[in-house]
């Protein structure tokens, strides 16, 4: 079929980038101005499906991953698994509730922190925002906010199995939750010294993190065993969200063909 406004090919209901031969063009227009009604001529004249939608943009899958945290940690599991993203921190300060469960903070933190950058951006992009909480029972283990603090989480963590949880949500712009979960994994720390705590603190490696510690750096020689993702400890699922994102429609274009590249 042939558009009788633009000649280009129509296939399945949509526009190609076909074009009839130039030569054949004028004359098929000359044939239509002289067969069809003055009427049916002005309502084909620039005929709204002739331009391409911003919703025809996002079905062809040109859609864009933006990540909403500042964590390098966040940004370099990604960047190692071959993501290609963006980067646009979320401002959003999350505080748990009164009563609130870890796994609920965890989950209401990302939507959050999500929803926020999407607000900002143009449909053409998808939102992941997440945020990560060490948790012994119902208690919350943030990020400590000084020396004293740090070595009063590691002192609760030592010979304790705790549990890591992630809250993951991905927004399509401009605020549609295509997906909102957690993932949760166990470590089990050794008993840790008081010297080793106060060791570890002078590090300043516990800061930043939440729980007080980094399962990748130094603390690592505390963990003696593991249920679960690791990667989730360090900040985020990432298979989790490589299957969310496989299963969303349309998919973004996140995985990079040959090497992956980001940008701040």
């Amino acid at each position: 079929m042939i558009c009788t406004d633009c000649t280009r090919f129509i296939y399945a209901g949509r526009h190609s980038n076909l074009l009839w031969p130039r030569g054949l063009r004028a004359g098929f227009r000359d044939r239509v101005a002289v067969e069809e009604p003055e009427k049916r001529r002005t309502q084909l004249k620039r005929r709204p499906s002739c331009q391409p939608s911003v919703s025809a943009t996002i079905m062809a899958g040109v859609m864009r991953l933006i990540l909403a945290s500042s964590s390098p940690r966040r940004r370099d599991i990604l960047k190692n698994a071959g993501f290609e993203f963006d980067v646009r921190p979320s401002s959003i300060e999350e505080y748990p509730l009164r009563g609130e469960r870890p796994e609920d903070y965890a989950r209401r933190a990302a939507r959050e922190k999500a929803l926020s950058v999407a607000a900002s951006l143009s449909p053409e992009h998808v939102v992941l925002g997440a945020d990560t909480v060490v948790a012994l029972g119902n208690d919350i283990l943030g990020k400590p906010v000084g020396p004293f603090d740090a070595t009063r989480m590691l002192r609760t963590l030592s010979g304790q199995t705790h549990r890591v949880i992630t809250g993951v949500c991905l927004v399509r712009v401009p605020d549609r939750v295509e997906a909102w979960t957690h993932e949760t994994t166990f470590v089990t720390f050794c008993p840790v010294s008081e010297e080793e705590i106060r060791n570890y603190v002078a590090s300043g490696e516990p800061f930043g993190k939440a729980g007080g510690y980094a399962i990748q750096g130094m603390a690592s020689r505390f963990v003696t065993h593991i249920e679960g993702c690791y990667f989730n400890v360090v900040g985020l699922p990432v298979a989790l969200v490589y299957e969310i994102l496989k299963n969303i429609h349309p998919p973004p274009q996140v995985v990079a063909r040959s090497s992956a590249r980001f940008r701040e």
